[in-house]
């Protein structure tokens, strides 16, 4: 099976680093050096380039900004090349580029395959690439939330199915939920609005208001408030266009047109020109009829009566004190009085909703209890595989008489919902609390790991987990930071074995201080300051023969020229080779 494969980091003016680059293979690779040297750096710039936190502090003094690039070669069709190109990246002879790069003030920038990317896109490609553990996820273990996900994650679809229907349950429960309590607590305010509305409507209704009335009415009455003017004008005109009986003797616009129509249309034969005049001329002449007919009957259609016009006005007050309070035109109070009918339906249809809200929210909550209980039931299997099969790893971590077992319980609440015939507390994942339990010898009761397991077994409690994750829901990359802290002797041997296991179907690399851990690892790299205190280019190298047993020999005794060290650094080596 071919799987991603972090290949190369290049680091600058990161904590102690300058300007490093850490050169990485498929298989196991330990990575070791002096207290202070810089090792930490390592997970460090791994975690940036996943979409960790960017801290300003990280940046080395003197330095305007930390960078930290990665070459990671990533099979054609895997879910992060999917993302990574639809996100506009593009691959380099097969491996994605990333980098990350943190000013001193503060401002993280992010690039993937030649494209700036959210940090974000970054975190949601490490959940397929790298494993990262280091001293904070073991304390993280020790908390009930933690030891529930890793329960679900190992269980897979025998506890992700239930869950999901579980969760959509549950969700629409707190919806319901959330409903009724605002219908029950809001019902004063509610019955407020409904009588508020109610009396509005009924003004609306008691008027009974047209659409576009008030535009019309102030028409009107502008036209009957200047009737006698109007009548006059109009009057005027059409004397002026038709000709007044009372003055058979005056000149009107029809008579002087009619005349210049029958001088042209006397001539019009002897040039065509003269003859188009004349036709505009007769056109003329027919619109001033028209006009003056039209201008006759205005006059005679002109109501000036002044009870009309007190109507009008007494219509138009009765608009405007609706206009007042509920749109600023008719047409806005019409469409104030729609909206409004429509929620004085859903506000005395409250009680009927409740109705239907209770007897939903109780179904609801049988249903939830019935899925609450397959969860159980599927955890609680899982559980116990789960269980076995870490014990099974603790026995190849120097842990032969552990025992590991899970406590599922649920809490009672009168206001929960009811599994197995009782009334349980519930939550978005379900009613079970998760804890994780060790046994470390014969005869010791099962106890949270948080009391029952020292430092150096939590290492290992925790590295057997991922162990028999790699099993079931495999990373393509691991990265340790200290795994072995608290470890020694036969453990530490054990450990390395354990790693270097793992590494036969994954890449794994292992921040470490243990001799026996460091010589299980298929390459072993060397990280060393310089004099002035920083980590250069040439300061992480991969150490091979004679160096490998001098570093070694230094993480043995403290010594590299110890004979003693070298034998039994030697022979560490030739055990792990064995083993491998």
């Amino acid at each position: 099976m071919v799987c991603s494969v972090l290949e190369e980091m290049r680091i600058r003016s990161l904590g102690v680093i300058d300007d490093a680059v850490v050169e990485l293979s498929p298989g196991f690779t330990a990575v070791t050096g002096e207290t202070g040297a810089g090792k930490t750096m390592v997970v460090t710039s791994l975690g940036l380039l996943l979409g960790g936190r960017a801290d300003p502090a990280l940046v080395r003094i003197g330095a305007d900004k930390a960078v930290v690039e990665g070459r990671i070669a990533v099979p054609a069709g895997a879910s992060a090349v999917v993302r990574a190109e639809e996100a506009g990246a593009e691959l380099d002879d097969g491996a994605l580029l990333i980098s990350r790069t943190v000013s001193a003030e503060g401002r993280s920038r992010a690039h993937l395959g030649g494209r700036s990317v959210p940090v974000g896109l970054l975190a949601e490609l490490a959940d397929d690439l790298v494993a990262v553990h280091g001293q904070t996820d073991q304390q993280g273990l020790l908390k009930l939330s933690r030891q529930r996900q890793a329960l679900d994650r190992y269980a897979g679809d025998t506890v992700a199915v239930p869950l999901t229907k579980y969760t959509e349950a549950y969700r629409r429960l707190r919806a319901v939920a959330t409903e009724l309590e605002e219908i029950t607590t809001r019902a004063r305010e509610r019955a407020q609005e409904a009588d508020l509305l109610r009396y509005g409507l009924d003004e609306v209704a008691a008027v009974e208001p047209r659409a576009g009335e008030d535009t019309e009415l102030a028409e009107e009455a502008e036209r009957l408030g200047h009737a006698e003017a109007l009548s006059s004008a109009a009057t005027a005109a059409h004397a002026a266009l038709a000709g007044n009986p009372e003055d058979p003797e005056g000149i009107d616009a029809s008579t002087l047109v009619a005349g210049a129509h029958r001088a042209l249309e006397a001539v019009r034969s002897h040039d065509p020109a003269l003859a188009a005049l004349a036709d505009r001329i007769g056109e003329i002449g027919i619109l001033l009829g028209d006009v003056a007919g039209e201008l006759a009957g205005y006059a005679d259609d002109l109501d000036a009566d002044p009870l009309r016009l007190s109507a009008v006005e007494e219509r138009r007050a009765a608009l405007t004190a609706l206009t007042r309070k509920y749109g600023e035109d008719v047409n806005a109070v019409l469409a104030w009085a729609e909206q409004s009918a429509t929620r004085l339906t859903e506000l005395d249809g409250d009680d009927e909703r409740l109705g239907e809200l209770t007897a939903e929210r109780d179904a609801l909550r049988t249903e939830l209890g019935g899925l609450a209980q397959a969860l159980t039931d599927a955890r609680t299997g899982a559980a116990e595989r789960f269980a076995a099969a870490v014990t099974a790893e603790l026995a190849s971590l120097a842990m032969p008489h552990a025992r590991v077992s899970f406590a599922i319980r649920q809490t009672e609440d009168p206001e929960g919902v009811e599994v197995g015939g009782r009334a349980v507390a519930y939550g978005p994942s379900g009613v079970d609390e998760v804890e994780l339990l060790l046994a470390p010898h014969p005869g010791a009761p099962p106890r949270p790991i948080a009391k029952g397991a020292s430092g150096g077994e939590l290492s290992r409690v925790m590295l057997a987990v991922e162990v028999v994750f790699a099993g079931t829901d495999p990373v393509p990359t691991y990265l340790f930071d200290e795994v072995d802290a608290g470890v020694g002797g036969k453990a530490a041997v054990e450990i390395g074995r354990r790693l270097a296991k793992l590494a036969r179907t994954a890449q794994v690399v292992v921040v470490t201080h243990l001799p026996q851990v460091a010589a299980f690892a298929d390459r072993q790299l060397l990280v060393e300051k310089t004099n002035d205190g920083s980590v250069t280019r040439s300061g992480v190298k991969v150490l091979e023969g004679e160096e490998r047993i001098r570093e070694l020999s230094r993480m043995l005794a403290g010594q590299e020229d110890s004979e003693t060290a070298r034998a039994h650094a030697e022979e560490l080596l030739e055990t792990a080779r064995t083993d491998r």
